[in-house]
This record gives structure tokens, sequence and C-alpha cells, in this order.
């Protein structure tokens, strides 16, 4: 059964970047840990995408970078860094995905 989250989120390197305030213990987290393929909807803009939970060790530069990111943009960084990558669109960028914080 798809499973619909409102959530803050930045964009990098084409990616989007979630953050789960709960960690693992977020149902959408593992709902992710067992199926990758997710849809993404940004007010209209629909799309879909492969997800994948930020190693702690192994993507440590780069959840340093989307933490920072976050916390510039919200002032809030915390959490379990969950990365989204659109398939068959590139050009996700800032500039794309308007956003208020």
């Amino acid at each position: 059964m798809p499973r619909q989250i409102e959530i803050w989120f930045v964009v990098c390197g084409e990616r989007f970047y979630l953050f789960a305030e709960t960690g693992e213990a977020a149902g959408w987290v593992k709902n992710i840990r067992r199926n990758h393929k997710v849809t993404v909807r940004v007010g209209e803009w629909q799309l879909d995408a492969m997800a994948r939970v930020l190693d702690r060790q192994a993507d440590r530069k780069l959840w340093d970078n989307v933490a920072m990111m976050a916390n510039h943009k919200y002032g809030w960084g915390e959490g379990l860094p969950v990365e989204v990558t659109p398939l068959g669109t590139p050009g996700i960028d800032q500039a794309t995905v308007k956003t208020s914080p």
C-alpha cells in the first residue's frame, strides 16, 4: 500500500535528500529498506525515483554536506539522510524545484 509523507528536503547533485528525524524507526525508512522504488511529488510535479538510506561511514562526506545544506535552508540538519534519485529526469536542481522554507 503506498505511503505518502510530507517532508523537508534539499537538492544536491540532481538528487533529493530527505531527513528522517527518528532515524531507522521511521516507517517510511523501513519501507525504503524493503523497496527502493519511490514516487516523489513536489506540488504538481511528480516523478519515479530510487531511494537509499545513506551509510554514516561509507557516505560520510555526502552525509555531512547534505546535513549542512539542510541546516542552512531550515536551521535543522539532524536525522538520517535518505537519497532519492529521479529516474530518467535529468536536470533536477534548486531552480527546477521551487520550495519555501
